[in-house]
């Protein structure tokens, strides 16, 4: 059986381009069973002189269709239709509820459920509008016309030009990193897990905040390290409890978010973080210092590593917060001993970060806009956070702090709710929470939860978490 170059709908007043509308046209035919398993296509040129379009065209509709399992091409013969196209609803992700870390991922995994989840406010990240990827396409343009190929690995450390960059921007900081004491890599989750794997063997104790960044804690495991939670108060972490933690357990490493900590939004101060630092070199314990979220930051916060320099201190950064989760990047600064060795597993590892990534942020870095594009963000986080802590508040949701900058904070719930249950009622509703259990261990962890004010401007997660509150007030837990 033959399907004729008749049965060929082609429109070429449409918009879409023509090997888009064969590639669709027989996708359909084919879902539909018109166009039955082992019936011969019609030749390129015969299909090309019947519609009036190149060769080329028909050439790359079959190498579509080829690639995508619909159809096959027998040399001297011609192209079929597969015995067993590809077109049922394939499950394309495992269920992962029972695996090894499903307690330390889950929210991780509903965050990049974009399919069920359209509304956010338990997210990390900023919403994709906010960013924009205008910037990013131009970069991608211009990276296209440069001469250098787009094949190669790039060098050990990481783009060199970017690097320098990076240098520069740490000086505004009172950090002083030279760009041989630079190390790129994928992210910042990266960056993490190339710390931990020079500085930490497993069954070492390692000290992270409560309230904390959950991710932490699920690396540390990955690791096989033991995290100890120390708690997280307004200034920085609780220092009798810090110290105890130190005497106790021995820790080799204590991470942190000095500025705009996640999930709480607040950064350590001055007197608390040199009381920090004396307090962890009495003991040898090194400080990774995790600050992704630098360029929200508008009071000028301290860093540890413009106090201690890279004495036992390692600063992990990132631009995947202000420009993309998409186009990732982080980096690491610390003392020329240790990035060689970082360097070393990064390399032993996964070779080389992407040059073209990091050749694309550095144009973006120096392009003119990003200034620009930052305060944007910081005036439109300034513009909307007070509004939705009031309007929160309204609801019941008390701030632990309200944060001057960033776009997260850590809200108590109205007594007698559970953040656990109040989670899953706007599950229900498509609207992903953040409950605090995945930041805390501590004892009220269920009565908060992790908000993020620039997912908070649609109407329709106001209705959603009014009814989940109404809701979850007489529920069962």
């Amino acid at each position: 059986m033959t399907v004729h170059a008749i049965d060929w709908r082609f429109d070429k007043a449409a918009a879409l381009p023509f090997v888009e509308q064969l590639v669709r046209h027989a996708t359909q035919a084919i879902g539909e069973g018109r166009w039955a398993p082992g019936c011969r296509l019609p030749s390129i040129r015969l299909l090309a002189q019947q519609l009036e379009v190149s060769r080329f065209t028909v050439a790359d509709a079959y190498e579509r269709l080829v690639a995508a399992g619909l159809v096959v091409s027998r040399q001297g013969s011609g192209v079929y239709v597969a015995r067993s196209p590809q077109t049922r609803q394939l499950v394309l992700e495992v269920d992962a509820s029972s695996s090894a870390l499903a307690k330390e991922v889950a929210l991780m995994r509903r965050v990049m459920d974009t399919e069920r989840f359209k509304l956010k406010p338990g997210s990390g990240c900023l919403p994709a509008d906010w960013l924009g990827d205008e910037d990013i396409r131009a970069a991608l343009r211009d990276l296209a016309r440069q001469p250098a190929p787009l094949t190669e690995y790039g060098s050990a450390q990481g783009h060199p030009a970017l690097r320098q960059q990076l240098s520069l921007r740490l000086e505004q900081l009172n950090i002083q990193a030279a760009p041989s004491q630079i190390l790129m890599a994928a992210s910042a989750t990266h960056g993490l897990d190339l710390a931990l794997r020079a500085l930490v063997r497993p069954g070492d104790r390692v000290l992270v905040d409560d309230p904390g960044f959950y991710n932490f804690m699920a690396v540390l495991r990955l690791a096989g390290a033991v995290p100890v939670a120390v708690p997280r108060q307004l200034e920085g972490p609780d220092l009798a409890a810090l110290r105890l933690a130190l005497e106790q357990h021995k820790p080799t490493l204590y991470i942190t978010n000095s500025v705009l900590c996640n999930p709480v939004g607040a950064s350590v101060s001055r007197s608390r973080a040199h009381k920090v630092l004396s307090t962890l070199a009495e003991h040898h314990c090194w400080l990774l210092e995790d600050d992704i979220y630098a360029d929200f930051d508008t009071q000028q916060s301290l860093r540890y590593a413009s106090l201690a320099g890279f004495d036992r201190v390692l600063y992990l950064g990132s631009l995947s917060k202000t420009l993309s989760a998409d186009f990732r990047v982080g980096f690491l600064a610390g003392n020329p001993a240790l990035i060689a060795d970082m360097t070393d597993i990064k390399l032993i590892t996964g070779m080389s970060t992407s040059p073209s990534t990091e050749s694309i942020i550095y144009r973006l870095l120096t392009g003119g806009r990003y200034r620009r594009h930052v305060e944007q963000l910081r005036r439109r986080l300034d513009e909307a956070r007070y509004p939705v802590l009031e309007r929160l508040a309204s609801l019941g949701l008390t701030p632990w702090h309200k944060p001057a900058g960033g776009f997260l904070c850590w809200l108590r719930l109205p007594a007698g709710q559970s953040a656990e249950r109040l989670s899953r009622i706007a599950a229900e509703r498509d609207v992903l929470l953040a409950p605090g259990r995945h930041f805390s261990s501590q004892p009220d962890a269920d009565s908060y939860a992790r908000f993020n004010i620039a997912h908070c401007q649609d109407e329709r997660v106001w209705r959603a978490l009014a009814l989940a509150l109404e809701e979850g007030v007489s529920g069962a837990p």
